[in-house]
């Protein structure tokens, strides 16, 4: 049927304008970029993660190596952020995709290893473009000092569009709608393994989002934690809101993360991880906290959180990126890094 085209709400909406603005005014983290504190984030336990996951199976790329353009160099180790055009097979949506490796993914002693995945959305419509690709956050740049410093894992970055128009699908397959749920959860991930080296098992696949994105990577990893284990969690809706519901209560039932969560609960696992950020003058805050509490266990699981709140901070991302480092190192606790081959 044909695609019909709703306003998104005034949050959001809100958000969209706020990136904009703030874009203009963001701190010196480099010029025109936020200032973001990590002195206080230790260093990873001694893998802690790895031992729990086992020897890690190494998913090799399996091609045909999709056609890259660079979108912009990010920093003196000759990494980049590129963008590509990709046909999910799944959902039959065809999307603008940006990707980035850290430096230790061309580094010869991991040149048989696989990498942890963080598929990274964006607030408002998330389209027609992905935000965490560019510079004022900064985030590819940052991630590669956390990492240099072992403070989080090396992650490899997938920047998908997060809607198909300025029109918001609560990242789900709505009937009659284009399959963006599938697109994120399947055809997303299918991007990375036919291009990079990653690991078969949802100890090397994680989400991040804001607000919009931020509902979209709670939700896949509660509907899905066979696949992915861990989430960031940025100033988000806790249940589907988009119109585009109407007449599909059952359906949108299926994708509302309390029902997910206390499915998840009552099967008693898989173990997920969802790191929460909050800025402190966000009008979500009591909706996210009723949910933290009412639907999460703390350190008990199956559903482990933790609440990061940003004093003064708005429904930004620039705010979200205050605290990055410590969500980054949080998940990273739980997850597979890349392994080096013996020395000989």
């Amino acid at each position: 049927m044909p695609e019909e085209i709703v306003p998104m709400k005034s949050l959001r909406v809100r958000a969209a304008v706020s990136v904009v603005a703030l874009g203009l005014l963001a701190g010196c983290g480099g010029p025109g970029q936020d200032v973001v504190d990590a002195s206080n984030v230790p260093r990873l336990r001694a893998r802690t993660a790895d031992a729990l996951n086992g020897r890690p199976q190494v998913v090799m790329p399996r091609g045909p190596r999709s056609v890259f353009t660079t979108y912009r160099a990010t920093g003196e180790d000759g990494t980049k952020v590129v963008h590509t055009k990709w046909h999910g097979r799944v959902s039959g949506y065809t999307g603008d995709m940006w990707a980035w490796v850290p430096p230790q993914y061309n580094q010869a002693k991991y040149a048989r290893s696989g990498f942890p995945v963080l598929i990274a959305l964006p607030g408002a419509w998330g389209y027609p473009s992905n935000y965490w690709t560019d510079a004022p956050f900064a985030l590819e740049e940052r991630l590669s000092e956390w990492a240099k410093e072992g403070k989080t894992l090396p992650f490899i970055l997938v920047m998908p569009v997060l809607n198909p128009r300025k029109t918001y699908y609560d990242g789900s397959d709505i009937p009659g709608q284009p399959k963006m749920g599938s697109w994120l959860t399947r055809d997303v991930p299918e991007f990375a393994r036919t291009n990079f080296r990653t690991y078969a098992t949802r100890d090397g696949w994680a989400f991040m989002g804001s607000s919009s994105g931020g509902f979209a990577a709670l939700k896949a990893v509660l509907k899905e934690p066979q696949r992915f284990k861990a989430a960031i969690v940025n100033g988000p809706d806790t249940a589907p809101d988009s119109p585009l519901w109407k007449g599909h209560p059952a359906e949108k039932l299926a994708n509302d993360p309390r029902h997910l969560a206390r499915q998840l609960a009552a099967r008693g696992g898989p173990q997920v991880y969802l790191a929460f950020e909050l800025g402190s003058k966000e009008a979500a805050v009591p909706d996210v906290k009723r949910f933290i509490s009412g639907y999460t266990d703390g350190v008990r699981g199956p559903i482990h959180s933790t609440l990061f709140e940003i004093p003064d901070g708005v429904h930004s991302g620039h705010t979200y990126i205050k605290r990055m480092p410590e969500s980054l190192h949080w998940i990273s606790e739980q997850m597979q890094g890349p392994v080096a081959a013996p020395l000989v």
